[in-house]
């Protein structure tokens, strides 16, 4: 997966935005404003993904390329390396995951808003 295929699925969820909040380079995906995904856009060798604690575990014990969320809360996200390792499918399926996870925390009016859209 590229940049821009990346980006594009992303941005094709139900109430996503991007944004740059830590500087120009880190592109950051949100859902109705809680982060879910994000990528160094001018060197795009990774992503960091919300993932469930246990399913972060085996995940980094079955893939290589899958270590703790570098810079995040190594229990609740991931960094996937984006060395050719990983199939486009099973990264969305992550990407998938990542967005579950944060939209179901989300407080009842956003997540009434997110249904609505």
């Amino acid at each position: 997966m590229n940049i821009e295929s990346y980006r594009t699925y992303c941005l094709g969820k139900k109430g996503v935005t991007e944004e740059f909040p830590f500087g120009e380079e880190i592109l950051v995906f949100k859902v109705m404003g809680k982060i879910f995904a994000l990528t160094n856009v001018q060197n795009f060798s990774s992503v960091n993904l919300k993932c469930d604690p246990e399913e972060g575990v085996e995940l980094r014990e079955k893939y290589a390329s899958v270590t703790p969320g570098y810079h995040m809360n190594k229990k609740h996200w991931i960094t996937v390396l984006m060395d050719g390792s990983i199939a486009d499918k099973q990264l969305k399926q992550w990407i998938d995951r990542s967005y579950d996870l944060v939209a179901a925390t989300l407080p009842k009016a956003q997540k009434q808003a997110l249904n609505d859209l």
